[in-house]
Order: structure tokens, then C-alpha cells, then sequence
């Protein structure tokens, strides 16, 4: 079986590295010459554990291949992937442009009947655009060549893409020919064999479940961080709040931790376009706006923590922070809460001093050298009046307190994660802040 995967982006690596990995003979495309080029060296563009390992290995075997020509890999293709971006506008609406570039390219190279399989994350309705322009090319080549559209979202999260991918919880199909189906099920069946199912359903379902799904998860993070707010006022603990209502199975314990609010690629992205969907449609979505409302307030709540606890006084301060991108196991920094917290931090003049595992050049691509940058995290502890927590990445779970007293000038912790014991940081000489907790 023979697939094209348009896009070498977070999902269309992904995507196409696990479906070569059962032996499927993969062809991804990419209008970028050097990622491709770095792509056949074994060069990754993202980071994402375990991906980079199997590459390498179906590059070798065979199964994997990187081409920037599109045309090329059509000839007898039975599945193209569109896994382009679909960066919001300034509206809040995801910008198709891509996703209508590789569609019409399609209509106008392809040679014989193929599923044309929307992966990125695209508005209700998109499938109708995308058909019209593959038919329309086909209508300029006067071809009879036939063939079907489906939407596939993916359900990945950076971090675990990889085991997401090739154990997923379910598979998501939307499209509207037996043959189609068929085809999709011949593709899928090696990731269903742990009994999860493929949901086959039509179009317009599909592609608003994945805004649906990433619209529940961020809401239920807000939804915490609000209650969070409000642990402090009334002296509860969001951390005893959460083990009491996750205990209860019709809620559950996933995405219940209060922070900084969420970030990434997804979710903010997701949610603006689903308000945008509604408004388009007269329809206002009154919860998700106070989702987001809430979202942007929470990434300012380390600094109105430290603003209040030096009072005000922040100008010529040094300030560690230990992680920049928006969760661990990741480099992105897309929408990350640290962004927004080093921006309020400089405007007011304090000195920044930053340390991330593997987020380094990516913080240094969007801040310069606005930022000290730390070779590690005991670096930017040197002589600090304070030391935040953005990231909950690993390495940052236990703390040295003996080597930080001798490192800092000011002995205090700001927990944005809420992953440390309040009292035993107080019991070792440091004062300790975290969110929603007394």
C-alpha cells in the first residue's frame, strides 16, 4: 500500500513515520528543500522522543520517503494526507490557504482514484471546499478520474505523539463512500489491535469532534485554574479539591491541575476557531469565551504573585525561571505562559535568567537576547532574588535545597505546577508560593 502524506510538520512526521512503521510505503512532502534534505540525513526538525529512531530506521528500510515533489508520489497512491497548518487569522479563523493549495495540487497530478484524507485541524465544512477544488482541477484536465474525501483527525499530544499514534484511544474517520471506508479500514487495522475502535461517521462530525475534544480539555483546565483563584481567597487547597472531585468517575482525574494556564499549538489555536465557527453561524459560545478569558488572565498569575510579594519593586531583580516551553517533553512554545511572563518582567526591568532541558533555541529564536540564558538549571540560581516554575519538566521535580540557599540571594519559590511540598520547602528555609494552595 502505497501513501502520501503532504506536510512535514508535527503531524505529518508523525503520521507518516508510524504508518511506514507497519510497512505501508510512505512518501512525505514537503515544499521546505533544506527540512527535507536534513529529513533524509536523519536531521528532525521537532523534538518528540522516540520519533527521531524511527525515522532513521524506515529511511533505511525503505519505507519512509522525504521528496518536495508532490507530482512524483501520486502514481498509484491509494491515501493522500493533508497535514499542512492551519494558522488562525487575526480573526480567530483558521487560514485554509495551505489546505487549498494541496488540494487543487492534487486535482491537477493525480493519476487515478485515491482518498484525499484531511489530518489538519480544519473548520466544519472544509471537506465541501476541498472536493470542489480537486474537482475543479480534475474539470481543467477534462479527466473522469474519481475519487473521495474524508477527515481523520489527530489526537496527539506532544510529548507521547508517538505512542498516541501507534496506541491510540480511538481512531476518528468522517466520510461518506463504502469504498473509502474500506480503504481506511485496511489502512488502520495495524493500530486496532488493542481493541480500540475506529468511529466512522460523517464529515461535518468529524472534523468538529477534534475542536470539540480539545475544547472539553481546555476548559476543564480553566474551569480548575478559576477554582484555584478562589482556593486562595476562601484558604482551601485546589490540591486536595482535585483529588475529591477526580475520585468521582463521572469526572475523572486527567486535566484537573491547576497552573499558568495551557498553551501549545492545539488548544489555543482550537478553541479560538470553534468561537469564531459559532459566531459565523450567529451562535455564541458563552462558556468557551470565559474559557479563554480565564486562559489569558492565568498566564499572567506568577507575576501578579511576585509583583505583590517584592511590592512592585521588580526593577533590577534577577529572576530564574526554570522552563520556557508550554509542557514538558517538548520544545514548542507556541502560546507558552512563560512568554507572557518574561514580557511583563522585562517591561517592568527586571533581569531574566532562563533554563529549559531542550526549549533553549527555540526561546532564543523568539526572545533574543532580551534573556540570560543558563547552560543548566543550578546557573541562573546564582545570586537570584527569585526562582519560578513554569515547566514541570523531570529534572525539576526534586529540589537541592542545600545547594540553592548557597546559590540565591533571596530564598523563595514560585511553584507554577504545583509540583513541590509546601512544607517541606518551608521546612528547608525557603518560602514557598504556589497556585490555589494556602
Amino acid at each position: 500500500m502505497k501513501i502520501s502524506v503532504i506536510g512535514t510538520g508535527y503531524v505529518g512526521l508523525v503520521t507518516g513515520t508510524c504508518f511506514a512503521e507497519t510497512g505501508i510505503d510512505v512518501y512525505c512532502v514537503d515544499i521546505d528543500k533544506q527540512k527535507i534534505e536534513n529529513l533524509k540525513n536523519g536531521k528532525i526538525p521537532i523534538f518528540e522522543p522516540g520519533l527521531d529512531k524511527m525515522v532513521i530506521k524506515n529511511v533505511k528500510k525503505g519505507n519512509l520517503n522525504f521528496t518536495t515533489e508532490l507530482k512524483e508520489t501520486l502514481n498509484e497512491c491509494e491515501v493522500v494526507f493533508s497535514a499542512v497548518g492551519t494558522p488562525p487569522d487575526e480573526d480567530g479563523s483558521a487560514d485554509l490557504t495551505y489546505v487549498m493549495n494541496v488540494a487543487r495540487e492534487v486535482g491537477k497530478y493525480m493519476t487515478d482514484y485515491l482518498v484525499f484524507v484531511t489530518k489538519s485541524t480544519v473548520p466544519i465544512g472544509t471537506s465541501h471546499l476541498v472536493r470542489k477544488a480537486i474537482q475543479d482541477e480534475l474539470n481543467i484536465r477534462k479527466s473522469d478520474i474519481k475519487f473521495d474525501v474524508a477527515s481523520n483527525p489527530e489526537f496527539l499530544k506532544e510529548g507521547s505523539a508517538v505512542d498516541d499514534f501507534m496506541r491510540p484511544d480511538r481512531i476518528v474517520v468522517g466520510l461518506d463512500s463504502e469504498k473509502a471506508e474500506t480503504i481506511m479500514k485496511k489502512l488502520y487495522k495495524p493500530f486496532v489491535l488493542n481493541g480500540h475502535p475506529i468511529l466512522f461517521m460523517d464529515i461535518p462530525s468529524a472534523e468538529l469532534t477534534k475542536y470539540t475534544a480539545n475544547a472539553m480539555l481546555a476548559t476543564k483546565i480553566s474551569f480548575m485554574n478559576d477554582i484555584a483563584n478562589l482556593c486562595e481567597i476562601v484558604g482551601a487547597d485546589i490540591n486536595n479539591v482535585r483529588k475529591g472531585i477526580g475520585s468521582d468517575s463521572r469526572i475523572g482525574d486527567k486535566f484537573l491541575y491547576a497552573g499558568t494556564g495551557y498553551g501549545g499549538s492545539c488548544f489555543p489555536k482550537d478553541v479560538k476557531a470553534l468561537i469564531k465557527t459559532a459566531d459565523q453561524n450567529k451562535y455564541n459560545l458563552r462558556i468557551l469565551k470565559a474559557v479563554e478569558d480565564v486562559n489569558e488572565s492565568q498566564k499572567s498569575v506568577l507575576y501578579n504573585k511576585l509583583y505583590s510579594y517584592f511590592k512592585g519593586n521588580l526593577k533590577d531583580k534577577k529572576i530564574a525561571i526554570w522552563g520556557l516551553s508550554f509542557k514538558p517533553n517538548t520544545d514548542d512554545m507556541r502560546e507558552a505562559p512563560a512568554l507572557v511572563l518574561i514580557e511583563k518582567l522585562k517591561q517592568i526591568g527586571a533581569k531574566i535568567y532562563a533554563y529549559d532541558p531542550v526549549a533553549m533555541e527555540e526561546a532564543y529564536r523568539k526572545l533574543g537576547k532580551s534573556v540570560n540564558y543558563g547552560s543548566d538549571k543550578e546557573e541562573v540560581l546564582i545570586d537570584a532574588d527569585a526562582l519560578l516554575l513554569v515547566t514541570e519538566w523531570n529534572e525539576f521535580r526534586v529540589l537541592n535545597f542545600k545547594t540553592m540557599a548557597k546559590l540565591m540571594k533571596t530564598k523563595v519559590i514560585f511553584d507554577g505546577r504545583n509540583i513541590y511540598d509546601g512544607t517541606e520547602v518551608t521546612e528547608n528555609g525557603f518560602e514557598y508560593f504556589g497556585i490555589g494552595r494556602k
